[in-house]
């Protein structure tokens, strides 16, 4: 299997299409390719459930273009001293496929996380709008149970809006979603870099009801974000396995302006990095994702290559924790 750098075929089933693969990883076209896979991304090209600026359809094709030298896949991690390519096998398979309707995208990608999960691998997620945590956590309850992982969630908001169908919109209800239809336990989600004007006190309410954790950016101000990501890797590894997702607007708005909701006072896009990979090293990811990218609003490329980077670390991080090997760092000699 040779790595994908031209257009699938003509009737590709999504918006924007594919065009590159994941760091030119080799293109898996069926079940048969992910046999033997640790790691396989998907596209989720919909934005269908957003609340403001649309865009997010096309951030899997802007993510995986965002850094592309062409070539062989190697990228040896400096902090790290490993090549998470060189130990772990990860293929692209392309974007899930989507429909007219939010439902129907929903459910491309569940059976595409699904299948994903029976071959053994780990899903990696290029969003698309945040609702599609959704069907993540559903295949992740189908697959390991609802209490059989723990939710890593970094986001400006909570996404844990009171749903109502067809009153909020889906991007901002996914959490409660899950918890409300037993996707997964509210005392099992542990959220990082919550600010602005939402949730409102209803919202919050209902979290505390659930058992939903959270640390505001006010909270990572005042502990720094080291000993809250302690904290975090301390509760999240009460689970088996962790579910990392990481809506891109968790940045600063100086460090990620395209995005459909921006919110001014994030983190930087380096504590972000850094926090991706201590928690991918020290706990068992079983799926992953990124999301909220909106090329449109991104005319710099910076959020896409900041969304690039942070799959990147997730996969040293994960191919670090299989090794068995410590880090070791390039250090200068004198």
């Amino acid at each position: 299997m040779t790595a994908n750098s031209e257009p699938l075929d003509a009737h590709e089933e999504s918006y924007a299409g594919v065009g590159l693969t994941f760091c030119r990883v080799p293109f898996a076209r069926g079940p048969e390719d992910l046999a033997g896979s640790d790691v396989a991304v998907v596209g989720a090209p919909f934005d269908l459930g957003t609340s403001f600026r649309p865009g997010t359809r096309f951030g899997p094709r802007a993510i995986r273009s965002a850094e592309d030298v062409g070539g062989p896949s190697a990228r040896p991690h400096l902090e790290l001293g490993l090549d998470p390519f060189a130990h772990l096998r990860v293929v692209d398979i392309g974007d899930a496929p989507v429909g007219p309707t939010i439902s129907a995208c929903h459910a491309g990608l569940y059976r595409a996380v699904g299948e994903i999960l029976r071959a053994g691998a780990v899903p990696i997620v290029l969003g698309g709008d945040h609702s599609l945590s959704l069907p993540v956590m559903r295949a992740l309850s189908d697959h390991l149970g609802p209490d059989g992982y723990s939710v890593i969630h970094f986001d400006t908001h909570a996404d844990t809006a009171i749903y109502e169908s067809g009153v909020t919109t889906e991007h901002a209800a996914p959490f409660s979603r899950a918890v409300n239809e037993g996707y997964v336990r509210g005392t099992n989600l542990i959220q990082i870099g919550l600010r602005g004007a939402w949730p409102f006190p209803a919202e919050f309410d209902w979290m505390r009801d659930n058992g939903i954790r959270w640390h505001s950016m006010d909270q990572v101000e005042e502990r720094g974000l080291t000993a809250i990501v302690d904290e975090v890797i301390a509760a999240a590894g009460t689970r088996p396995r962790t579910y990392l997702t990481v809506d891109i607007d968790v940045l600063d708005p100086a460090f990620a302006p395209g995005t459909g909701t921006p919110e001014p006072g994030g983190l930087s896009t380096r504590e972000l990095l850094r926090a991706v990979r201590r928690i991918g090293a020290a706990l068992d990811l079983c799926a992953m994702d990124v999301v909220e990218v909106s090329p449109p609003y991104d005319p710099s490329r910076i959020t896409a290559l900041a969304a690039h980077r942070v799959v990147l670390e997730a996969l040293s991080a994960i191919a670090l924790r299989r090794s068995g090997r410590q880090p070791r760092p390039e250090r200068p000699s004198g």
